[in-house]
C-alpha cells in the first residue's frame, strides 16, 4: 500500500542522511596493518546489524508473533501444526522484509561511497595494479598499502600508485553497491509479482480486504482505549470515592494504610482463572477487597 511505500521511503532517506553524518563525524581509517579490515568492516556491518534489530523491534507484528507464544503452542494440535508453521514463516518473511529496508540502504550507500571498503581492503590490493619495488618484502608492502587511505602518510613517490589503488577499490565498492541495489529491487519486484499471482483474491477484492484490515485496527485501538479507560475508572472510583473529571464532587473516600500498601509495589500480570487476569494491584484490590466506609465531605473541614 501507499503507507508502506511512504514509510519505507522515509526510512531509506533517514538512513542515507544518518550514514552521511556518521561518516563525516566518526569515520577515520587507522591506516595500520591488521586494523583497517576490522575497522572498515565494523563500520560497514555493525550499524547495519543494529538497524536490522531496530527494524524488528519497531514492528508491531514482531511482538504480536512472540507475545504469549509459549502458552499458545501448548494448545496447538497436531492437525493444524503445519498450518501454524506456514503462517509463522509468512509473518517472519513480512517482518524481515520491512526490517531489511534500513540495513540494506546503509550497505548500499556505504558501498557506493567507497570509504569504508577502501579502508578495509587497501592492504589486500594485488601488487600488479601498480609499480612496486621488487626489493620490498611482503610485510612491508602490506604496511605501505595500509597507509594508502591516509594521503598524508604516503611518500610522494607513491602518490600515483596510491591514486590507482584508491580508484580500483572505489570501483569495486561502487559496483558492489549497485549490484546490491539491483538484486534487492529485482527480488522485491518478483516477490510482489509471485504474491499477487498466488493471491486467492482479485485485485479489487484485495484492495477492499486491505482497507478493511486497516479500518478494523483503527477502530479496535479506539475501542481498546475507551474500554480500558472506563474499566479502570470503576476501580479508581472504588478506591477514591469519585470519578476522575467529575464536577461538584461532594465527598471523597479516605483509603486506609493497609489499602495503600495493597496497591503499592510491583506486580506481574496475574492469572485469576482460565479466562481472566488481574492487570494491576489496584485491579486485584478492587475485585477482592471490600472498601471501607470512611468518607469525607468536600464542603466540610477535615
Amino acid at each position: 500500500g501507499k503507507e508502506v511505500v511512504i514509510a519505507n521511503a522515509i526510512i531509506a532517506i533517514l538512513t542515507i542522511g544518518g550514514q552521511q553524518l556518521f561518516s563525516f563525524f566518526t569515520f577515520s581509517c587507522p591506516c595500520h596493518v591488521g586494523q583497517n579490515l576490522i575497522y572498515g568492516l565494523a563500520f560497514l556491518g555493525v550499524p547495519a546489524l543494529i538497524l536490522l534489530i531496530v527494524g524488528y523491534a519497531l514492528n508491531n507484528q514482531t511482538w504480536r508473533l512472540v507475545t504469549g507464544r509459549r502458552s499458545h503452542f501448548e494448545k496447538v494440535t497436531a492437525s493444524n501444526q503445519l498450518l501454524k508453521c506456514k503462517l509463522i514463516c509468512y509473518v517472519l518473511y513480512s517482518i524481515t522484509r520491512r526490517a531489511l529496508v534500513a540495513p540494506v540502504t546503509w550497505l548500499a550507500v556505504t558501498l557506493i561511497n567507497g570509504s569504508y571498503y577502501v579502508c578495509a581492503m587497501s592492504e589486500y590490493t594485488p601488487e600488479y595494479y601498480y609499480g612496486v619495488n621488487p626489493n620490498v618484502t611482503a610485510s612491508e608492502r602490506r604496511r605501505i598499502l595500509a597507509t594508502f587511505p591516509c594521503s598524508q602518510l604516503v611518500p610522494p613517490e607513491l602518490t600515483r600508485a596510491r591514486d590507482e589503488v584508491i580508484l580500483l577499490l572505489r570501483y569495486q565498492s561502487q559496483v558492489a553497491g549497485w549490484l546490491l541495489i539491483a538484486v534487492v529491487v529485482i527480488t522485491v519486484f518478483l516477490s510482489y509479482c509471485l504474491g499477487s499471482c498466488f493471491s486467492p483474491l482479485s485485485f479489487l477484492h484485495f484492495r477492499y480486504w486491505s482497507s478493511y484490515v486497516h479500518n478494523e485496527q483503527e477502530l479496535f485501538d479506539e475501542a481498546t482505549e475507551q474500554h480500558s479507560r472506563l474499566y479502570a475508572m470503576q476501580h479508581v472510583r472504588k478506591f477514591f470515592g469519585f470519578v476522575p473529571g467529575s464536577e461538584n464532587v461532594k465527598e471523597i473516600r479516605i483509603p486506609s494504610l493497609r489499602e495503600w500498601e495493597a496497591i503499592s509495589g510491583l506486580a506481574f500480570l496475574k492469572r485469576v482463572d482460565e479466562e481472566h487476569y488481574d492487570y494491576s494491584l489496584l485491579h486485584d484490590w478492587a475485585l477482592k477487597e471490600h472498601a471501607n466506609e470512611r468518607y469525607l465531605r468536600t464542603d466540610e473541614d477535615p
